[in-house]
């Protein structure tokens, strides 16, 4: 049976690359995934572009494991030379926009689910939820759908992690921050509000400081200035400085006390965008994470985001593909790594249930 699932996972693979599904156009995809499982004699659900489904024998009593990946895709960059919409496997890659982000991670729990989905007796019951709008972290996605699953107790959210377990990830706070100033012509005396230089002694804070708490999974918080715009004129010193700042937040803090220690050490006006998307973990000690341990692979925390950071429950990434390939040109998985996936998401899943 597992033998039949890897090559039909790898065939619906290929029809999802041939169909487009960037963020919040995701129906397409949507109702080929709701066929596909329909016709696979899973009773299935869907919500807004959110395809989900519980197994055959599920029982309220018992924990909940939620399987989970998107199906939408970033749209693709100008440096392709492929057609990204055409599934062509050439010296074992499968070539196409979202195989390995995460088209083949989503099959690869898709066939995990099927595999168990009628199976009686098992110690856990499990939820599949393929959503929607992750590239963009939309609100019609995993959030849309949290209220509407049943309780979670942990959740796989497949990702490209070559089959290691990413046990942590951090979470994203972006801040916005004003440095205002007294506008006037620079020909005139030294302007002492020139915002340009205001701004200085707290990007020069946000540059070097150094939060004291190191998460042992996830190593350091850190912060990057990544845009900054002031005037329009050669001639005119400008009334207001605006930056950006990227920062990557670990499990050793909230993002409120991350946006707290910036405030109180910065005198400009800086403001998070939202708290939502927070780091999150498991516990090293969990009953899956020393299953795969035993399986012969590696811990490690991911410094990129994903559905994890939308999860209130305990959480673990893991799937087949490289996370360096994601959002690349030509980006592609080898057929293997699909196959794979399949297989060690059902041995490693065997393990506990």
């Amino acid at each position: 049976m597992i033998a039949q699932l890897q090559e039909e996972a790898l065939e619906l693979l290929k029809n999802l690359i041939q169909t487009e599904s960037f963020s919040k156009e995701e129906d397409e995809t949507a109702v080929l995934l709701f066929q596909w499982l329909e016709g696979n004699g899973i009773q299935v659900k869907r919500d807004l572009n959110n395809v989900w489904a519980v197994n055959k024998y599920f029982d309220a009593s018992k924990p909940t494991i939620l399987l989970n990946s998107h199906h939408d895709t970033v749209k693709p960059n100008a440096a392709y030379t492929r057609n990204p919409f055409s599934p062509e496997i050439e010296d074992g890659k499968l070539f196409g926009l979202g195989s390995n982000d995460a088209g083949g991670c989503l099959v690869g729990l898709i066939a995990t689910f099927t595999y168990f989905y009628d199976k009686k007796d098992l110690k856990y019951n499990f939820v599949l939820a393929a959503t929607a709008e992750e590239e963009n972290s939309g609100e019609n996605g995993i959030a849309f759908m949290l209220p509407i699953l049943p309780k979670i107790d942990f959740a796989i959210v497949g990702e490209p992690t070559l089959l290691d377990l990413a046990i942590a990830e951090k979470g994203l706070v972006v801040f916005d921050g004003t440095v205002t100033g007294t506008p006037g012509h620079a020909a005139h005396i030294k302007n002492s509000e020139n915002p340009i230089f205001k701004a200085l002694k707290d990007l020069e804070w946000l540059n070097t400081y150094k939060f004291p708490k190191i998460s042992d999974a996830l190593g350091e918080v850190k912060m990057t200035v990544s845009q900054i715009n002031a005037g329009k004129q050669h001639n005119v010193v400008p009334s207001e400085l605006k930056f950006v700042v990227d920062c990557r937040v670990t499990d050793s803090y909230t993002n409120k006390e991350i946006a707290e220690i910036i405030a109180k050490n910065t005198d400009c006006d800086i403001q998070p965008r939202s708290l939502r998307l927070n780091s999150s973990s498991i516990d090293p000690n969990h009953e899956i994470v020393k299953a795969g341990i035993r399986m012969g692979k590696k811990t490690y925390g991911s410094p990129t985001l994903s559905d994890q950071s939308r999860l209130t429950c305990q959480s673990l990434k893991l799937g087949p593909g490289n996370s360096l390939r994601s959002h690349s040109a030509d980006e592609f998985i080898y057929v293997e790594e699909v196959k794979e996936g399949v297989q060690f998401y059902i041995s490693l899943l065997e393990e506990i249930v």
